[in-house]
């Protein structure tokens, strides 16, 4: 049975840079593609530091990029669900 977290993946990613912990931050991220059944592998894995959107009670948020080895384009259906916030 999979694991049911209430936290999104961006969210647990802006945490562990917030409490210095980045290090850990890709592996994160390989873990999710690989639930996601993609090989984390073939993705070159990105951080960005960007102010939070106005609202929010956070100061900055962590936004992840992908991009594939191949050069093919990354499925924008995995972009948006792995950046997504709530």
């Amino acid at each position: 049975m999979a694991r049911l977290d209430p936290f999104s993946l961006q969210m647990q990613i802006t945490r562990m840079f917030e409490q210095e912990q980045s290090f850990f931050a890709t592996t994160k991220v390989q873990d999710w593609l690989r639930e996601h059944h993609e090989d984390p592998n073939a993705y070159s894995i990105t951080f960005v530091q960007k102010p939070a959107p106005p609202g929010s009670n956070q100061v900055m948020v962590v936004e992840i990029g992908l991009q594939r080895r191949d050069g093919q384009p990354v499925d924008p259906w995995l972009l948006e669900e792995i950046n997504r916030w709530s």
